[in-house]
């Protein structure tokens, strides 16, 4: 079973991308979405979260933006967190794949936003990284609830840069022209995965 690791960052519109390639058929492990159900209540990052971060649980469960306030400057904090979720991160990776092998899955995705930064790149026999201007990344980011440019720079400067990963990238899907230009991309990329 090949592993392709998924990757690209923030608004880039690599989860958009990720769900093109489930279309196709393929299995994708999404790790935003292995961390929400940690975070939610009863998941199981909440007690150590907790006792580490006190005042990010709210109602039970970790709450992302207070968690992103009380880590995003402070880089002791934001190992401790690391140390935390990776782990539980992982066995969720772990039970996907066994899954995927019982299923005689050929050809997995791990959508995975921070690949390089956590070392994936090492888990994985070959990158897709999924990219576009700065200027359509910047415009994408700036238009969701909540964000601000101070903390846009912020996530950035926190990110192996997008000029780097694409370099790194043993394929790249370029987002800046649209849905369907992505999504004739992942078709023809699918069988030429299958055959590297």
């Amino acid at each position: 079973m090949k592993l392709i690791g998924l990757t690209g960052s923030i608004g880039m519109g690599k989860s958009t991308t990720a769900a093109m390639f489930a279309d196709e058929g393929v299995p994708v492990y999404d790790a935003d979405a292995a961390v929400h159900r940690i975070y939610a209540a009863g998941g199981r990052a909440v007690e150590p979260v907790g006792a580490r971060f006190p005042s990010v649980i709210v109602d039970g469960a970790v709450d992302r933006a207070r968690l992103r306030e009380a880590v995003l400057d402070e880089p002791v904090a934001l190992k401790e967190l690391e140390a935390i979720v990776h782990p539980l991160v992982g066995q969720e990776q772990l039970a996907f794949l066994e899954d995927a092998r019982t299923s005689g899955a050929d050809l997995v995705v791990l959508d995975i936003p921070l690949l390089f930064e956590t070392g994936g790149i090492n888990r994985v026999d070959l990158v897709v990284v999924v990219t576009t201007t700065a200027e359509e990344q910047q415009r994408r980011v700036l238009a969701r609830d909540g964000m601000t440019m101070e903390t846009f720079e912020a996530i950035l400067a926190k990110q192996v840069p997008d000029s780097e990963k694409r370099a790194r990238a043993d394929a790249l899907i370029v987002t800046t022209f649209g849905l369907d230009y992505a999504r004739a991309q992942v078709r023809a990329l699918v069988p030429a995965l299958r055959g590297a």
